[in-house]
């Protein structure tokens, strides 16, 4: 009898590991942002913020993929990421073949995330969904005014980087057991660089998970938060191997990618 350890997953737990790894990173991320990124106290009659604000955000984002990657990582590789799989097929660490299955488990899992962080922040006497749940964007949407190439370039770029440290971190050649936390660590950062820009993709499933809900002309520019991280993934997995040597197929999903 072989070690059960040994298995390869089936098509049911990598779809599971998926839709609950991408629900749990849209309801700690996105969840964070809509219910205490913005809290005021008073203390005789004066205001004062206590939310956890964009640092406390980022840290959100950061800490999902860390723990998802953890716990879900060695069952179907931890992408919760439509952008991180082709990153990966690109790359040659998983095949294109495998790419829907994985981008529609991820779009599931970030909505069911929407719709539970709509219902809950609907409990709260006078919250309205309207340009509050945490969409990305770009010129009027965008939290500091950024246009449309700014948010196109940033979100390019930094999808890339993300790939890039997580196709590093789960090389073969790399150190075993601390690829999560690279990944977690880079997200992290790249929210402190981004949200003013864009409120942070690099995360097609994460945009869509909010878009609809947040309405206020999210939906209507949700296509640059597909079309720019997917651009960035594909130059990342393109030119791994070619700058650092790897061999296509050499280091398949054994560890977390997150």
């Amino acid at each position: 009898m072989s070690d059960s350890s040994t298995r390869t997953p089936s098509t049911t737990s990598v779809v599971a590991a998926e839709v609950l790894g991408t629900f749990w990173l849209v309801l700690g991320g996105c969840g964070s942002a809509v219910f205490a990124a913005k809290q005021i106290a008073s203390v005789d009659d004066t205001s004062f913020q206590v939310g956890i604000g964009y640092l406390g955000v980022s840290l959100a984002f950061g800490l999902t993929v860390l723990t998802g990657a953890y716990a879900l990582g060695h069952i179907s590789g931890g992408h919760f990421n439509p952008a991180v799989t082709v990153g990966a097929c690109t790359a040659g660490r998983l095949p294109w073949a495998k790419a829907p299955l994985y981008i529609v488990s991820q779009v599931v899992g970030g909505l069911v995330a929407g719709a539970v962080i709509f219902l809950v922040a609907s409990g709260k006497d006078g919250w309205s969904a309207a340009g509050n749940m945490a969409a990305n964007g770009y010129g009027a949407n965008s939290p500091d005014g950024y246009g449309l190439l700014s948010a196109l370039v940033i979100e390019i770029v930094l999808t890339a980087v993300f790939v890039w440290v997580i196709l590093g971190a789960t090389d073969h050649r790399a150190p075993a057991g601390f690829a999560p936390a690279a990944i977690g660590l880079t997200l992290t950062l790249i929210h402190l660089i981004s949200i003013p820009v864009t409120n942070t993709s690099v995360n097609p499933a994460r945009s869509t998970a909010v878009a609809f809900f947040h309405g206020d002309g999210a939906p209507g520019q949700l296509w640059l938060f597909w079309v720019a991280p997917i651009i960035g993934a594909l130059i990342a997995g393109a030119l791994y191997g070619p700058l650092f040597g790897e061999k296509v197929g050499a280091a398949v999903t054994a560890r977390s990618n997150a």
